[in-house]
């Protein structure tokens, strides 16, 4: 018996080095204004061909934290919404920035938007 079956081989995708696309849908400008004391919510998707692994999210100047976004399992788009607290920052403007990393451990670029509470 000369003859085996033999395991194909097979060889892993590449992926396409790029890191995933994040957008904040709401609010739809760079700069929003709201008034102490009401919540705002900020919505948005990361994408990537390769599947999304985890979407990180950073609220500068304000006291709302958010723990990383892991997926499991591995989506190609992930969608968020964030409910940021204006409670007593009158004055102050907080910063958004949101960005993913694919299932490759490519980082995408990061998404931001100002909000200044009055």
């Amino acid at each position: 018996s000369g003859c085996q079956e033999r395991d194909r081989l097979t060889f892993p995708t590449p992926g396409d080095s790029v890191g995933p696309v994040t957008t904040i849908d709401q609010p739809n400008g760079a700069d929003t204004t709201v008034f102490a004391g009401s919540n705002l919510s900020v919505n948005g998707r990361t994408i990537d061909p390769d599947g999304v692994d985890t979407v990180y999210f950073f609220v500068l100047g304000g006291s709302t934290n958010f723990q990383p976004l892991h997926t499991s399992p591995v989506k190609d788009t992930v969608t968020f919404g964030l409910p940021i607290t204006t409670f007593g920052h009158s004055g102050q403007t907080l910063t958004v920035q949101v960005y993913g990393v694919d299932a490759q451990g490519n980082q995408g670029g990061t998404s931001t938007r100002q909000i200044h509470v009055q």
